[in-house]
């Protein structure tokens, strides 16, 4: 912030700037022969928090003798005004346009409602599909649980890495092409994620079409089951979908890098919106039953890759005259070390579900109940955490450690905050909420007993989901997935412990152990301030320069 600095030699200058110009670029210094009003840059990744800077002369020193001798601590330093409404004030600051926390909401809340698309286009699925007859809602069950997992396992990495590195790379190209503003950009991850994305989308869509029938086995459902034809002919139709949602997720993470989360939740509501309309035309109109519902949802997907693949079009060249292997060879270790993370989870999530239907279907259903809301709550979090990788890795790939910093205590202090409110209004109205659930008494009783975990967990999930996305952020994939498998031993060994002498007690507090550690975990990792997080450092920065 050297320009910042007038040199005047008796008088003392109090001036306001945004924190969105940068000081520190276009060659700017106390010898520079550039004006300093040629320094006032736009800054790609700053944020308009004004803030007030008093400048210093050379000669103040000389003029106050109780400082003579004494090395000035900085030449620009922060005018602090007090104000009675200091909180009120900074909240305004924070959230008002151009601040870093509307930077987060802008970014986090059209994640949501993306992120919350398809769950209510599985419902709606699920509402027609019910009409067909139980074997056939069953069937539908047990194929979307099979479709899920391999997205989960595969194609839900490759959107985290994509993003990351997709975000490292725009911002730095965006500084190399600032004067050419009209061209399009390449960057060798976005080239490198669709190519991926098609192959591991073919793959998995031989893979699914050709293995239902050894799926169905492996998931237990017997030959001569009335699910397991329509089971079978559901997976294989909607194994066609594989490849535009791989693809689709691969340009959402491209778009998330950019920071724009409106686009994919436009692309992916179209998309939705087709499938809603075609479920009863295919299903009833056309007779064609749960191969109907199988091929609207095909379609639908099509249509939303579709979208984003045409739209991405205009932002960045999508044919690369080659393909970077040394990125290449990145995005398979960090999706190895991510899909191993996703399998600890899983495992951990998996063992509770089955040592809380040891209880007999009536304990199973209550507990299903809380499970099912404390994972919709997650798509929250989720959106929250997108919003910290997408900031700290725009900031984090250009070394503006400042900015990166502010980014990372911001979106703690945003997800601690939003876990908290969760918690009250889940305490208040879980009761409620339950009861649309199920109208069976001992089921809702057995879900209100689980309301002290899924109300007081909602803090620390909103820290964890946090603390992966600053994770990812700064690439940190190999810490994200050691201390994801160690948590999730450490708590599976718990619940199968406890869960036999306290039943849904020791599950429920196995889940609690489980995010308190990935919480934990976190933390210690920040605190340490080595790897990635020497940008903590105050004087990172320095340093870096």
């Amino acid at each position: 912030m050297a320009c910042g600095f007038i040199n005047h030699h008796h008088c003392h200058y109090l001036f306001s700037v945004q924190a969105n110009y940068c000081f520190t670029s276009n060659n700017c210094s106390l010898n520079s022969s550039v004006p300093p009003s040629k320094c006032l840059m736009k800054c790609p990744n700053g944020y308009n928090n004004p803030i007030r800077f008093r400048t210093t002369p050379k000669a103040s020193a000389d003029e106050n003798p109780s400082t003579a001798g004494k090395k000035p601590k900085s030449r620009v330093a922060i005018d602090r005004e007090p104000n009675p409404l200091s909180i009120l004030h900074r909240l305004r600051e924070e959230f008002k346009p151009g601040g870093l926390g509307m930077d987060i909401l802008s970014i986090a809340l059209p994640a949501a409602l993306a992120l919350a698309a398809d769950p209510i286009t599985s419902l709606i699925d699920t509402g027609f599909v019910g009409h067909l007859g139980s074997a056939e809602l069953a069937a539908v069950g047990v194929s979307g649980a099979v479709f899920n997992l391999v997205s989960k396992l595969f194609n839900v990495p490759l959107l985290n890495i994509t993003t990351s590195f997709v975000a490292e790379e725009q911002a730095l190209a965006v500084k190399q092409t600032a004067e050419d503003q009209k061209s399009k950009i390449f960057l060798p991850s976005v080239s490198n994620a669709i190519v991926l994305a098609l192959v591991l989308g073919i793959l998995e869509a031989v893979a699914l079409s050709t293995g239902s029938g050894f799926l169905m086995n492996t998931m237990g459902i017997p030959v001569d089951s009335p699910m397991r034809m329509p089971a079978e002919q559901f997976l294989t139709l909607r194994a066609f979908g594989a490849p535009p949602i791989v693809v689709a997720l691969a340009a959402q993470g491209t778009f998330r890098g950019f920071k724009d989360t409106k686009t994919p939740l436009y692309a992916v509501g179209a998309g939705n919106l087709v499938n809603a309309i075609l479920d009863p035309i295919l299903i009833f109109s056309f007779g064609l039953g749960i191969g109907g519902a199988a091929v609207a949802t095909v379609i639908s997907e099509y249509l939303t890759a579709i979208i984003l693949v045409w739209k991405l079009n205009d932002e960045v060249l999508l044919i690369a005259p080659s393909i970077g292997g040394k990125r290449v060879v990145q995005y398979l270790k960090s999706g190895a070390l991510l899909t191993g993370r996703t399998i600890a989870v899983i495992t951990t999530t998996t063992l509770a579900t089955s040592m809380a239907a040891k209880g007999g279907p009536t304990q199973m259903a209550g507990y299903q109940i809380c499970f099912e809301i404390w994972l919709a709550l997650s798509l929250l979090n989720d959106a929250l955490a997108l919003a910290g990788q997408t900031l700290l890795a725009s900031d984090y790939s250009q070394g503006n450690y400042d900015l990166a910093r502010q980014v990372t205590y911001k979106v703690l202090q945003v997800g601690l905050i939003m876990g908290v409110a969760l918690a009250v209004i889940l305490f208040l109205g879980f009761g409620a909420l339950s009861s649309l659930f199920s109208t069976d008494s001992e089921v809702l009783e057995i879900a209100r007993s689980g309301t002290l975990f899924v109300a007081g967990s909602q803090p620390m999930n909103a820290i964890a989901f946090v603390l992966d996305g600053l994770y990812y952020g700064v690439s940190d994939f190999g810490f994200a997935a050691y201390s994801m498998v160690l948590v999730g031993f450490i708590s599976s060994a718990f619940i199968v412990l406890t869960a036999p002498t306290f039943g849904l007690a020791g599950v429920w507090g196995g889940l609690f152990l489980f995010m308190a550690l990935r919480v934990l975990a976190g933390l210690l990792r920040l605190s340490s301030r080595s790897g990635p997080w020497k940008l903590l450092n105050p004087d990172s920065e320095e340093e870096n320069s």
